[in-house]
């Protein structure tokens, strides 16, 4: 094996998607984004979809590039949002499009599940995961209720990252740290629950079998090899879920840090040994999801910049730049509007800017009116409700967390990044920004023999980038925050009682 070695990683999002070719070489990595394009909803005959085809074609489109550049390519490695699957037909077809989380058919069918079928305790018993009612297990069981045809003949179940492979190899698995989205495996056994997939009319045959993060699968099948004039090219299986390859590229030095993802959504965690099921993780709504090296990403969902993006795109007279509105919001005072980032009068609201002034309102509070003083409120709340879901890690992980790792696009945020170290009293590394792509690359260099576990990954990693380093200051005034904001959030969640 020579020194130098290309990746070819497809990182998929609900919205849009590229193709990235990372080199590693000597210790070091750099990449390069191939391609970019759309992955857009197909809304028919009652339901929304995925372009299954168009994205498999973007694919190939990214391959016939690489082919045509002449990139020696060592390994494809493909990894998506989470939840949503394909079904395949006897005959080894897909048999439809599949029908995306933010299709309605799922409204309710939670609530009927647990009066139906298991109650809602022992399903997060066996799985640990978080109650969403677009997980796989509430698709499958509307489907059921809805007579779908395509579930009714499907040979098997594959999910997104998986349907894709095996649109590449014909080779059919089940990748552990997707699967563990679904609210259907048990983290106990690594497995899908046949308890659960009976309630669903389902077996165990109907999955692929399951395989790590760093599994190679097969090689392009001899079609793709002359449809892009390549060689039979390896397709590894990263982790799967997008969020399980950006927490392997935490650039960490030992197991005792938290890592924050942030971007639209922020989700912040530990990896963990094992899962950690329990009624203080099921009252606080903490989910068990697979990650690399047989480990468990144990997380919380939090609204990130979704908040600011909204009141971005609701205000017409806003500052010019982005610099300009955070210069704004610096100048303005500080801890006068403290809001619960997770209260539900955020989830999608009309419109964001007078869902935070009311949330003011209702609370006593000054009413933010500037676009200055609505982003530092929106900057101030992030930390301190960072802090409080900190706690709640610190309380419930084995180890000491001395450090958190922001990683995605959110870590640009030198401000928000500051907060969050002074809010939480721990040192703050931001970066990579790019955490799905590299852990995704990463996986596929280590199914090629060329690290040899997580730890040499990440030392990689953080050899390649550069990393911002924050420390806390203004404790007493971010510990009276803190104080304030719990106050402030009791006091909102008594008035929703009292309604």
């Amino acid at each position: 094996m020579g020194k130098n070695k290309n990746f070819f990683a497809v990182d998929l999002g609900a919205t849009s998607g590229r193709t990235i070719i990372g080199t590693l070489s000597d210790g070091h990595f750099e990449s390069e984004e191939l391609t970019r394009f759309d992955n857009n909803l197909i809304e028919t005959g009652g339901h929304f979809y995925w372009d299954i085809y168009a994205l498999y074609n973007e694919i190939i489109k990214g391959l016939k590039l690489a082919a045509q550049r002449k990139i020696d390519i060592g390994s494809i490695g493909i990894d998506t949002w989470g939840v949503d699957f394909v079904c395949i037909g006897q005959d080894g077809q897909i048999m439809r499009n599949p029908i995306a989380y933010r299709d309605p058919h799922t409204f309710g069918m939670m609530e009927k599940y647990f009066d139906e079928s298991l109650n809602k305790n022992e399903v997060y018993k066996i799985t640990g995961i978080q109650f969403m009612n677009f997980n796989s297990l509430f698709q499958l069981y509307a489907m059921r209720k809805n007579n779908d045809s395509a579930l009714a003949a499907a040979n098997k179940i594959l999910f997104i990252p998986d349907a894709l492979s095996y649109m590449l190899t014909g080779e059919e698995v089940c990748e552990y740290t997707i699967a563990s989205t679904s609210q259907m495996l048990d983290p106990k056994t690594k497995d899908l629950d046949n308890k659960i997939l009976s309630t669903l009319g389902l077996d165990r045959n109907k999955f692929g079998k399951i395989v790590n993060p760093g599994t190679i699968i097969g090689t392009i099948t001899e079609e793709i090899q002359k449809i892009t004039g390549l060689g039979a090219i390896p397709v590894v299986a990263v982790a799967g879920h997008d969020t399980g390859s950006a927490v392997a590229a935490v650039p960490a030095k030992n197991e005792n840090f938290a890592y924050l993802s942030s971007g639209t959504w922020s989700l912040m965690g530990i990896e963990t040994k094992d899962a950690i099921i329990n009624d203080i993780s099921y009252e606080r709504n903490f989910t068990n999801e697979g990650g690399i090296e047989g480990t468990t990403r144990f997380l919380k969902n939090i609204c990130g910049m979704w908040l600011l993006e909204r009141c971005r795109n609701e205000w017409t007279d806003a500052p010019k730049t982005y610099k300009e509105l955070i210069d704004e919001a610096m100048a303005s005072t500080s801890f006068q509007s403290i809001i619960n980032p997770d209260d539900a009068m955020f989830a999608n609201p009309s419109n964001m800017q007078n869902a935070i002034q009311e949330y003011c309102r209702l609370t006593n509070q000054h009413i933010p009116t500037s676009h200055g003083e609505l982003c530092r409120c929106i900057f101030e709340s992030l930390a301190l409700r960072y802090r409080q879901v900190f706690d709640y890690l610190k309380d419930m992980a084995s180890f000491p967390i001395n450090v958190l790792h922001i990683i995605g696009g959110g870590s640009l945020n030198e401000h928000l990044d500051q907060f969050t170290s002074d809010s939480l009293g721990v040192e703050v590394l931001a970066g990579p920004q790019e955490g799905t792509a590299i852990g995704n690359i990463m996986l596929q260099a280590k199914a090629a023999g060329m690290v040899k576990d997580i730890w040499e990954m990440r030392k990689i990693i953080a050899d390649s980038i550069k990393i911002k380093h924050f420390m806390p200051k203004d404790k007493e005034e971010w510990d009276a925050a803190y104080k304030q904001f719990l106050e402030i959030v009791d006091k909102k969640d008594k008035i929703q009682i009292k309604k």
